[in-house]
């Protein structure tokens, strides 16, 4: 009876951990290969297969964009879901901004764009910092695997509109998810 009694408590305690929960108050930025330290796609965690690699992904739950934070903030290799780009993100990299904004208390997230192989330059940086929300939104721990997804990149080099700006919503209903 010990045995089936603990565990039922076990079991509950692991189950309530793993609800999905709203994060508000969250920084969101934006890095790539021009501006990750050193210049490359390289990253802290190896997540899901990639060998270190950063990916856009397509932002589905299967193929989540990488992003990096402070370490502790997050879980290695923890996917949430971020309203404002309707995308599935994945905690693989290290962000030193990120770290010294966890370590005054402000959660910050910074989200790979482009290539992993190619550098956008100037224009891919300006990209980012268009893509950068005017104030902090929620995002979605433990998401449910079934959101609404835009799979279009957010930057793609060599298209006559790499910076896909169109493709934020920063009037998502966060309030919905979780419900």
């Amino acid at each position: 009876m010990k045995s089936f009694t603990i565990a039922a408590i076990l079991g509950f305690t692991s189950t309530a951990l793993a609800a999905c929960s709203r994060e508000g108050s969250v920084e969101i930025t934006f890095y790539g290969f021009p501006d990750n330290d050193p210049p490359s796609a390289d990253t802290a965690y190896n997540c899901g297969g990639r060998n270190y690699v950063a990916s856009e992904g397509d932002g589905s739950y299967d193929n989540p964009v990488t992003m990096a934070s402070a370490q502790g903030e997050f879980n290695s290799c923890e996917t949430i879901y971020v309203p404002y780009l309707k995308k599935y993100v994945r905690y693989e990299d290290y962000c030193q901004k990120c770290t010294s904004d966890y370590n005054s208390g402000i959660l910050h997230i910074d989200i790979w764009t482009g290539s992993s192989t190619t550098s956008g330059g100037d224009e891919q940086v300006n990209c980012e910092d268009s893509l950068t929300p005017s104030g902090d939104v929620v995002i979605i721990r433990n998401p449910d695997q079934n959101y609404a997804v835009d799979t279009a990149p957010l930057y793609h080099q060599g298209t006559s509109n790499p910076c896909r700006t169109n493709h934020v919503y920063p009037d998502e209903k966060a309030h919905t998810y979780c419900s």
